[in-house]
């Protein structure tokens, strides 16, 4: 299990850009999969993006790819986020999370953070 708390979130016109972090604790962060799924009110948790443990693979959403980039720096046990050409649709809160595997089903997630809210304006 890893610890992980996000930031980064905020209000944003349409078309504009945020990035989020994810800080993990632990002496094990590379041997992680990083995720980062995505909750809309009243709408299920779902999938935006992933990268191995020592970034040979990152998978996304079809919704968000060309737009979104996921990276992570191992010597600061930190995950991104680099979201650009933001739309009113890709308002949520934004979770991290962490499996040992690489997946895009939440169910393969076992540690979360609390969640940042992004809010994309008309």
């Amino acid at each position: 299990q890893v610890q992980l708390v996000e930031s980064g979130g905020g209000l944003v016109q349409a078309g504009g850009s945020l990035r989020l972090s994810c800080a993990a604790s632990g002496r094990t962060f590379s041997s992680y999969t990083m995720g980062w799924f995505r909750q809309a009110p009243g709408k299920e948790r779902d999938f935006v993006a992933a990268i191995s443990g020592r970034s040979s693979t990152t998978n996304y959403a079809d919704s968000v790819k060309g737009r979104f980039t996921i990276s992570r720096d191992n010597a600061k046990n930190t995950v991104y986020l680099q979201m650009n050409s933001l739309k009113p649709e890709d308002t949520a809160v934004y979770y991290c999370a962490a499996s040992p595997v690489m997946s895009e089903r939440r169910d393969r997630f076992g540690s979360w953070g609390q969640g940042t809210q992004v809010t994309v304006s008309s």
